[in-house]
């Protein structure tokens, strides 16, 4: 809180004085009893004995809240209006039984939700996506701003519900269609695979082709590494999978170049650690542009301070003219 005229607030100091001043001149009118005993006065004061010494306070709380009342107290805030040129980005992610291998901890698919899941919410102004491939490709959340509702579906992203294999080019065209609806100039897509393009009926050069037509620029990232990884080899009945010693290698030729005709980047994520650092250099190298306006807003309170005023007269008058009205003869 505070006051837009504090000046006037000088005068409280002049209250003490003033309440000298009246008591000493109230004690020259009052007349002084004399009796023989003290015991003679007991029994008399009552309630309004007490409430008549104390009622000229009223007057003086009253003259109080005058004054705080002419400094006119306001209540301030400050409110941001926020003009931001948001991304509109899609999250393409592999959910090929192969991104559960083991060489993350628990394994690929967990390590990369995670960190999708925090790159989310650190783009507040943004409309994001995601988009799942497999042997076949599905809208897993179109553009939205709701970041929860987002952070929902990655966390419960699970391998099995599409058939087997991987459709680089499927998962790349479903999310450069998702981008052409929307608004926002700057379109970018996150794509991040295990596997090399065996399923799909669109190539990834071809999906990369029609990206770079409509201005989409994709960052490409490879996760794994090479070695004997324990992978899964086949489905049980059950939904669960059977895992066994597997060399793995990775050919990152292609998405190199599918990042290189879309003007993007290619990463290779052999660790959680270069994962993390691959979403913030992709953060850092798409920046929302964002202008931040403070505007100062108050709300006045000397009203609410005239109120308690009126009130108070009103109390005083009625008591005074009322049970603690004075008759002199």
């Amino acid at each position: 809180m505070a006051f837009a005229q504090p000046l006037w607030l000088l005068l409280l100091l002049l209250l003490p004085l003033l309440i000298y001043q009246y008591r000493r001149a109230s004690k020259r009118r009052h007349v002084t009893l004399q009796v023989s005993r003290l015991t003679a006065m007991k029994g008399i004061k009552t309630w309004v004995v007490y409430a008549r010494n104390w009622i000229q306070f009223v007057r003086w709380l009253v003259i109080a809240l005058i004054i705080i009342a002419m400094a006119r107290p306001q209540l301030l805030w400050h409110e941001e209006e926020i003009e931001a040129e948001a991304i509109d980005i899609m999250m393409v992610m592999d959910v090929s039984p192969s991104m559960l291998s083991k060489d993350f901890r628990p394994d690929r698919l967990t390590v990369a939700k995670e960190v999708a899941s925090s790159f989310v919410s650190r783009r507040p102004y943004d409309q994001l996506g995601l988009v799942v491939f497999s042997g076949g490709a599905f809208t897993q959340c179109p553009l939205t701003n709701d970041r929860r509702i987002l952070q929902a579906f990655i966390n419960n992203l699970q391998v099995g519900r599409l058939p087997d294999g991987t459709a680089i080019g499927m998962g790349l065209a479903t999310a450069v269609r998702h981008l052409d609806k929307g608004e926002s100039k700057s379109k970018i897509v996150l794509l991040i695979t295990d596997g090399e393009n065996n399923a799909g009926d669109m190539g990834p050069l071809t999906a990369a082709a029609v990206a770079k037509a409509l201005g989409v620029c994709v960052y490409t990232i490879g996760i794994g590494s090479d070695g004997l990884i324990m992978s899964p080899t086949y489905q049980n009945a059950n939904g669960s999978f059977a895992f066994a010693a597997r060399q793995m290698t990775f050919d990152t030729r292609l998405l190199e170049e599918i990042a290189s005709m879309t003007n993007g980047k290619f990463y290779r994520a052999r660790t959680a650690a270069d994962l993390e650092e691959i979403y913030d250099e992709v953060e850092n190298l798409e920046k929302t542009k964002v202008v931040k306006t403070s505007v100062k807003r108050t709300s006045e309170l000397f009203f609410w301070f005239l109120n308690a005023t009126f009130c108070l007269l009103l109390l005083e008058m009625a008591l005074r003219w009322g049970p603690l009205r004075v008759i002199t003869v």
